[in-house]
């Protein structure tokens, strides 16, 4: 599980985390809907909390965030992938609105099992680019060229939710800028630069 940084208070579980049928896949379509709504909140609220944009389901598993040990309840890796695979839907193909991504071959040199590895969006790049956006308006960056880097690791961002951000959400971000006429990207290799419009 890759993070970007670990933060130091605790982790805040919903109540529900502490009622053992939360870990069991519930029979009724109504009931399940619900439960898979409240997982889907669960492991965006967990992911933005300790920073993790890009979640491995086999490392996960072990973790609080699917076992827990006062319970002696967890979630199997199927039950687990089952849940990111109704997030990476829409709600209108029943899902919970494209609040995750599979990563295709991104563990073990490109040799991951298929949906064992998921970019999890507790906010989607259309919703970063907003974010980046009104920094680039708040700080008057508009015109000037920042390195990617710069954009997540730079002193100029610390105090910016997108600080320390995986670099290739950061990637997507700013494709979707330049998608909306609002950034040109050029570079490669890792030495990517951006101009904001």
């Amino acid at each position: 599980m890759a993070t970007a940084a670990s933060t130091a208070a605790p982790f805040p579980f919903p109540s529900t985390y502490n009622f053992p049928p939360f870990f069991t896949p519930q029979p009724n379509n109504t009931t399940r809907h619900s439960q898979l709504q409240k997982w889907s909140s669960l492991i965006q609220a967990w992911c933005r909390h300790h920073r993790t944009y890009r979640l491995s389901l086999v490392d996960a598993v072990d973790t609080p965030l699917f076992h827990n040990a006062v319970l002696r309840k967890r979630l199997d890796l199927g039950e687990a992938r089952a849940i990111v695979d109704w997030m990476t839907k829409s709600e209108e193909q029943g899902g919970g609105g494209q609040r995750a991504e599979w990563i295709v071959g991104a563990a073990a040199g490109g040799n991951a099992a298929p949906n064992s590895v998921a970019w999890i969006w507790w906010r989607r790049p259309e919703e970063w680019a907003d974010v980046l956006t009104d920094w680039i308006d708040a700080t008057g960056q508009r015109g000037v060229v920042l390195t990617v880097f710069e954009l997540v690791q730079g002193e100029a961002t610390v105090s910016q939710e997108f600080h320390g951000m995986d670099v290739e959400v950061m990637m997507k971000t700013l494709n979707v800028l330049v998608k909306r006429g609002k950034a040109q990207v050029f570079g490669n290799d890792g030495g990517e630069g951006v101009k904001f419009f």
